[in-house]
């Protein structure tokens, strides 16, 4: 509520007001009235500004932008390294995001990546890249840029029509259940010993499988009222329609819709 205050010039009491909003827990798919008045124009980012995103760091942002933690804490009077998403950062000057935006055998280190899967995807080893970049552990930090052997590409790794690439919140049971196939297929055609999966990893499908219109696949902060507002329906619809006894959700989870 702070930072969609703070971006559209108004404030959280004014928000809550024209919204009748009794909390400040928000849901993600949420629509809010704004004042008449607001405008997210006056705060959009300048050139030398940067607006805090989930999973950013003072460390990362100052890596990106090739500054440091201490210049961008004493530029915005911060006494600590706590970040709020959606706070605006003032830059120094001279900072560019130019010289560090991933050229052709870089990689700028994304949520839920590991070493394990980007070496997988790039056709690379774990060893090669902590070498190139003297890594002395396997931990990463989001928005750090990796330097990738010359040889490596993603092209061979991209995924094909009957390839999936497995992303954060997913499972055997989610992914067979999504493209109408089983656990024990998907395992014998992947070579699979156990149900573990790594984000990034590709799996192989059967040639028959399809990814059914009318449908939706669950992600992380959705709830059957946001999904029933994005989609033109109801709660109790849904609920119907997917023999749900209660409006609690696992992510993954494939809903059909009307």
């Amino acid at each position: 509520m702070w930072s969609i205050a703070n971006r559209f010039g108004t404030t959280v009491n004014e928000i809550k007001s024209l919204n009748n909003l009794t909390s400040n827990n928000l849901s993600i798919g949420q629509v809010l009235k704004l004042p008449v008045s607001s405008t997210g124009t006056d705060n959009l980012p300048m050139e030398n500004t940067y607006v805090v995103k989930s999973g950013d760091s003072l460390w990362n942002i100052a890596n990106r932008f090739g500054t440091t933690v201490n210049e961008i804490k004493s530029l915005n009077n911060l006494t600590s390294n706590n970040l709020s998403i959606g706070q605006v950062l003032k830059l120094p000057v001279s900072s560019t995001e130019a010289d560090s935006l991933p050229t052709e055998n870089t990689y700028v280190v994304k949520s839920g990546d590991s070493l394990w899967n980007i070496a997988n995807r790039f056709g690379t080893t774990v060893n090669e890249i902590r070498s190139l970049n003297n890594l002395t552990s396997n931990n990463l930090s989001i928005g750090q840029v990796l330097k990738l052997p010359v040889s490596s590409t993603e092209a061979d790794s991209l995924p094909t029509e009957n390839t999936y690439v497995v992303k954060s919140g997913d499972s055997l049971w989610n992914i067979a259940n999504r493209f109408g196939t089983t656990v024990n297929e998907i395992k014998s055609l992947n070579n699979l010993t156990s149900n573990n999966l790594s984000i990034g990893q590709v799996l192989k499908l059967p040639t028959n499988t399809s990814n059914m219109g009318n449908t939706y696949v669950v992600k992380s902060g959705d709830s059957l009222w946001n999904i029933a507002n994005r989609f033109g329906t109801t709660v109790s619809e849904l609920k119907l329609l997917n023999n749900l006894v209660s409006n609690s959700l696992s992510i993954g989870q494939v809903l059909r819709l009307p």
